[in-house]
């Protein structure tokens, strides 16, 4: 079992800036695809990005492309997203995910964390 815990979520105005981090624990996560998502109220859960296990693959969901960054320490454990020049839309909770499939964005991911809300306002 793995888990996976966010955090650094909260409350941020449009423009701004934030960094979640999602510390893993239990099995190691450093030969496996992670990745990010969110969901909105009453929207369906995105695949906002994910990352290979050495950091050099990644994939970014369009409405976050060229704002948003994922990166990861394997040593740490922790996989992380840097969301820059945030917009309203982007208010969600968002989670980690662990022993995703691939990067591509439809493929499974084994494990989840509990969220965490990102909220911005105007």
């Amino acid at each position: 079992q793995v888990q996976l815990v966010e955090s650094g979520g909260g409350l941020v105005q449009a423009g701004g800036s934030l960094r979640l981090s999602c510390a893993a624990s239990g099995r190691t996560i450093s030969s496996y695809v992670m990745g990010w998502f969110r969901q909105a109220p009453g929207k369906e859960r995105e695949c906002v990005a994910r990352i290979n296990w050495s950091g050099s693959v990644t994939y970014y969901a369009d409405s976050v492309k060229g704002r948003f960054t994922t990166s990861r320490d394997n040593a740490k454990s922790t996989v992380y997203l840097q969301m820059n020049r945030m917009k309203l839309e982007d208010t969600a909770v968002y989670y980690c995910a662990g022993y995703c499939h691939t990067v591509e964005p439809g493929s499974q991911c084994d494990y989840w964390g509990q969220g965490t809300q990102v909220t911005v306002s105007s």
